[in-house]
């Protein structure tokens, strides 16, 4: 029996040292996949109306947002969907602010109010689709939060932080329909 429980005891071992090896061959796998979307500086986010603050915000509009970050390139390029909004798109940008906090615009994604810099695109009406890329030019601050204008590193680093957002602003609700905090789970 004492023979017998050894066995047991010896083959759980081999199975915990094997399952280690996998792991750790699984993690390497992980670490060099360029698949990775955080490794890449890719982020997929999803916007309601329920992230809305300084009230959340009961819209059937929804939307996506997709972001490639290239620091190297000084690039962030985008696509943003949204459909079934309860007022008339008017603008969207990208806003410094943490979770459940409003902040001052970074970068314009587009606008019908001609308050954009030059070459903002206009925003389509729903359901649509536009994208674009922000470059150094483009990040207006905000400069009461720290970013100056032109100040992309500022606006990259402010997105691996976890501590901006992207918007979608609708004539029934001026200070934003749909929203989504980007890279949030990076809190």
């Amino acid at each position: 029996m004492m023979i017998r429980r050894y066995g047991v005891v010896a083959s759980v071992v081999a199975l915990l040292a094997a399952g280690a090896g996998t792991a750790r061959i699984a993690s390497g796998n992980a670490e060099r996949n360029d698949d990775d979307p955080e490794r890449r500086g890719v982020l997929r986010e999803r916007l309601t109306g329920y992230q809305e603050d300084p009230l959340a915000i009961s819209t059937s509009g929804d939307g996506g947002f997709r972001l490639a970050v290239d620091e190297a390139g000084q690039e962030l390029t985008y696509r943003l969907h949204y459909r079934a909004l309860e007022g008339e798109v008017t603008q969207a940008h990208i806003h410094v602010g943490g979770w459940a906090r409003s902040g001052g615009i970074s970068a314009f994604l587009c606008t019908n109010l001609g308050n954009g810099p030059v070459g903002t695109q206009p925003c389509p009406a729903a359901p649509a689709t536009i994208s674009g890329t922000v470059r150094p030019a483009d990040v207006i601050g905000p400069t009461a939060q720290g970013i100056a204008p032109g100040e992309f590193g500022e606006l990259v680093a402010a997105v691996r932080a976890g501590v901006t957002y992207v918007n979608v602003h609708s004539s029934r609700h001026p200070g934003g329909e749909i929203r989504a905090q980007l890279w949030r789970h990076r809190h």
